[in-house]
């Protein structure tokens, strides 16, 4: 909150707007072979903002690739972050339903330090 006891839109890392495609998988057991497509809507150091025509939930655990290569972020971006098959390991911290198959799904990174396997599959 600021002063004036508004919630402030202060963030840890600063987002860059970048839209583009990319691939993910929901890690369980069901769903790990079945490749999906969505977009970048922004990104940090610490997470992303996707839009998704599939439903994801809270907490799912999501390996995402998409090029890393065109952001400068990404440098920082791979010291932290779990890199697993080339892509990026991440949790699902908000989903905004955007019409009919369309979601604004928030994504945090997880990384190296806080991974843990039996969080990625349970």
């Amino acid at each position: 909150m600021d002063i004036s006891g508004n919630i402030s839109n202060r963030r840890a890392f600063s987002r860059i707007d970048y839209a583009a495609p990319l691939a993910y998988k929901v890690c369980n057991k069901e769903t790990i072979s079945k490749l999906l497509q969505g977009y970048t809507s922004n990104i940090s150091e610490a997470g992303m903002l996707c839009n998704f025509r599939e439903a994801v939930n809270p907490e799912d655990i999501l390996w995402l690739s998409f090029d890393r290569g065109t952001l400068n972020i990404c440098e920082e971006l791979e010291k932290k972050a779990l890199i697993y098959q080339n892509g990026i390991i991440g949790k699902v911290v908000r989903i905004e339903p955007k019409g009919y198959d369309n979601f604004d799904v928030g994504i945090k990174f997880i990384t190296r330090e806080e991974k843990s396997w039996n969080n990625v599959y349970k």
